[in-house]
C-alpha cells in the first residue's frame, strides 16, 4: 500500500510540474508575441511613414466626439497630411468662408521620434497654407495614440486613435 501511494504521489508531482511548464510556455508565448508588436511599431515609428486613424475628438473644454468617418494623418518626412475634423474655436477669422477642418498638408520642418519608458513620442511642426501646426503624438507600446494639434487660429484639439502602417498604392 505504501507503494501505491507512493506512485500517486510521484505521478501526481509529475503532471503538476507538466502542466505550470506548460503554462510558462504559454506566458512565454504572449510575452514574446508582445514584444515582437513593440519592436514592429518601433521600426515603423522610426520610419517616419506611418497613419495616425482617429476614432475619437477631444476639443478643448468640450465633451468627446466620437468619429464614424475615416479621419487620418498620414505621416513621412517628405509631408505630414491631415484629414481631421475640427470642434473648437477659431480667431482671427480663422473659420470665415467654411470651416475645413484640421486640414493641411505641408513639409514638416521639425520632425522627432523618442522613445519613453512608456510611450513613444513624436513632435513635429508644419508650415500649412494658411497656418503652422504643431503636432504632438503619444503612442503607447500596444499601438494605441492620442494626438493633439495646436494652431495659431484655432484653439488646440486632441483625437485617440491608432497608429498603423501605411497601406500601398496600387498604381492603375
Amino acid at each position: 500500500m505504501n507503494i501505491r501511494i507512493s506512485v500517486l504521489i510521484m505521478l501526481f508531482t509529475i503532471f503538476t510540474i507538466s502542466g505550470f511548464a506548460q503554462e510558462k510556455s504559454k506566458k512565454q508565448l504572449k510575452e514574446d508575441k508582445k514584444l515582437e508588436k513593440q519592436q514592429q511599431l518601433e521600426a515603423l515609428l522610426n520610419s517616419k511613414t506611418f497613419v495616425f486613424n482617429a476614432n475619437t475628438a477631444i476639443p478643448q473644454g468640450s465633451k468627446p466626439v466620437n468619429l464614424t468617418a475615416i479621419y487620418y494623418v498620414k505621416f513621412s518626412p517628405d509631408a505630414i497630411e491631415s484629414y481631421m475634423p475640427f470642434y473648437g474655436n477659431a480667431y482671427n477669422g480663422a473659420g470665415i468662408g467654411g470651416d475645413t477642418g484640421m486640414k493641411f498638408e505641408g513639409k514638416p520642418e521639425d520632425f522627432t521620434v523618442a522613445k519613453g519608458k512608456k510611450n513613444y513620442i513624436v513632435n513635429a511642426l508644419v508650415a500649412g497654407q494658411n497656418d503652422t501646426y504643431q503636432i504632438s503624438l503619444s503612442v503607447g507600446f500596444k499601438g494605441s495614440a492620442t494626438l493633439s494639434i495646436g494652431s495659431n487660429n484655432r484653439s488646440n484639439i486632441s483625437y485617440n486613435g491608432e497608429i498603423t502602417a501605411p497601406k500601398s498604392q496600387k498604381k492603375k
